[in-house]
C-alpha cells in the first residue's frame, strides 16, 4: 500500500490563528453564533462558581474545561452550517467538502464540464468508484453518462456510485453530501483503492483521438509524406 504523505505539524500559535479565522468567518454569516458561544462559556463558569463555593476550588479548572469544551462544539456545529450555506449553490463546492474529509478519499476535480460550469467530479474510495455532479441537471445526467460507460470498461468489479447534486427531486443536498459517503459500504480495501487509482490516473493520462477526418490545417505537408513512403 502506498505511505500516505507525511503531514507538516502545526504550531500552536498558527492553530489559534486558524481557529480566529473561523470564529471571524462565523461570526460574520451567523447572528446565533455569538450568542451561542457566550452561552457555552458562561453556564459551565456559572456552575463552577457555585461548586466552588459548595465545595472548594477544586473545581476551577474543571469548570474552565467545560467552557472551553463547550465553545469548541459550539464552533464546530454552527461553523460547519455557515460553510455549507457559503458552499451552497457554487460550481466545484463538492469537490471541496470532500477534499477536506477524513479518510483515503481520491478527489479528482471536473474530470468533465462544460462551458456553463456544469462539471462531474470523479472520486475514488473504500466504497468504490463516485461520480459527482454539479450544474444544470439535463447537461450534467448527459456528462454523468459518458464517465459512466467511459469507467465501465476499467473499473472491473468495483462498484460505481453517481449523485448529482442540487435541492430538487432525486438529487442530493451538498449538506447531506459527506454523510451519504460516509455511510457507503466500504467495498474495497486500501490494495485495492490504490491498484483502482493508477488504472484511472493512466486512463486520464491517454491522448484523445478526436473522432473524424484529420482538419486540412492539421494535415503533414505531401511533400513530407512522399519522403516517409518506403522506396
Amino acid at each position: 500500500m502506498a505511505r500516505a504523505p507525511q503531514q507538516e505539524k502545526v504550531s500552536f500559535g498558527t492553530r489559534l490563528k486558524q481557529i480566529g479565522t473561523v470564529f471571524a468567518f462565523t461570526a460574520k454569516r451567523d447572528r446565533w453564533f455569538v450568542p451561542l458561544v457566550a452561552a457555552a462559556v458562561l453556564l459551565p463558569l456559572a456552575l463552577t462558581v457555585v461548586a466552588a463555593v459548595a465545595w472548594g476550588w477544586m473545581w476551577l479548572p474543571v469548570g474552565l474545561m467545560l467552557a472551553l469544551l463547550g465553545a469548541l462544539v459550539v464552533l464546530n456545529l454552527r461553523s460547519n452550517a455557515a460553510m455549507m450555506n457559503e458552499a451552497e449553490g457554487k460550481p466545484g463546492a463538492a469537490a471541496s467538502i470532500l477534499q477536506s474529509m477524513r479518510g483515503d478519499w481520491r478527489v479528482t476535480p471536473a474530470v468533465s464540464s462544460t462551458t456553463q460550469f456544469d462539471m462531474v467530479h470523479l472520486v475514488i474510495g473504500r466504497p468504490g468508484v463516485i461520480l459527482l455532479g454539479e450544474g444544470h441537471p439535463q447537461r450534467v445526467r448527459g456528462l454523468l453518462g459518458q464517465e459512466k460507460k467511459r469507467l465501465v470498461k476499467v473499473i472491473g468489479s468495483a462498484p460505481l456510485y453517481d449523485y448529482l447534486i442540487g435541492t430538487g427531486e432525486g438529487e442530493l443536498s451538498i449538506r447531506k453530501l459527506r454523510m451519504t459517503l460516509m455511510k457507503l459500504p466500504r467495498n474495497l480495501t486500501g490494495k485495492d483503492v490504490n491498484a483502482l487509482d493508477k488504472r484511472l490516473t493512466a486512463l486520464s493520462a491517454r491522448p484523445q483521438v478526436p473522432k473524424g477526418s484529420i482538419p486540412k490545417n492539421m494535415r503533414p505537408p505531401r511533400s513530407t509524406m512522399r519522403g516517409m513512403r518506403p522506396r
